[in-house]
């Protein structure tokens, strides 16, 4: 059974999270996703607007995934060594440096295969920022109606 192992923030879930882990689990039998900690997400990317703990409940019922957990905050490959995946999978727009990555696991005796997803070009709503862009434009925008036509705060709701 070949092991996949794909991990990210995933918050505020979208079209571009779900093509990246169906993408994940068609390179092998099973997709385990090993969800970014609020300190680590704080770190790499944002503060997350949803927690790790639902994070990993609304990520681990996705289909395509057979199990999610947390990741750890010390040491990014103690998971790897953990769950002993076959392949690694990165998303297109994921920071991370493939060589590297692979240069690591074989120093440290690991025989993972590392793979770069395509993008997934599909869709305006495709990525965490561009959502929280959308809702505060609608939110200016129907602020701005409300001023012009002289709605009060409940009719814009």
């Amino acid at each position: 059974m070949v092991r996949v192992m794909a991990t990210g923030v995933f918050d505020l879930l979208h079209l571009g999270h779900l093509y990246f882990l169906e993408e994940a689990k068609k390179l092998g039998d099973e997709l385990v996703v090993v969800v970014a900690t609020d300190k680590t997400a704080k770190k790499m990317k944002h503060i997350p607007i949803t927690s790790q703990d639902m994070r990993v409940r609304m990520v681990g019922e996705l289909k395509p995934v057979d199990k999610a957990v947390l990741g750890y905050e010390d040491d990014r490959y103690r998971i790897v060594k953990e769950l002993k995946p076959d392949i690694i999978a990165l998303g297109y727009d994921q920071k991370h440096d493939e060589d590297q990555i692979k240069s690591d696991l074989k120093n440290m005796g690991l025989d993972v295969k590392v793979v770069r997803l395509e993008p997934f070009i599909d869709h305006d709503l495709d990525g965490t920022r561009k959502i929280i862009r959308k809702v505060i434009d609608w939110y200016i925008f129907q602020s701005r109606i409300k001023e012009i036509e002289g709605k009060s705060e409940e009719d814009i709701t």
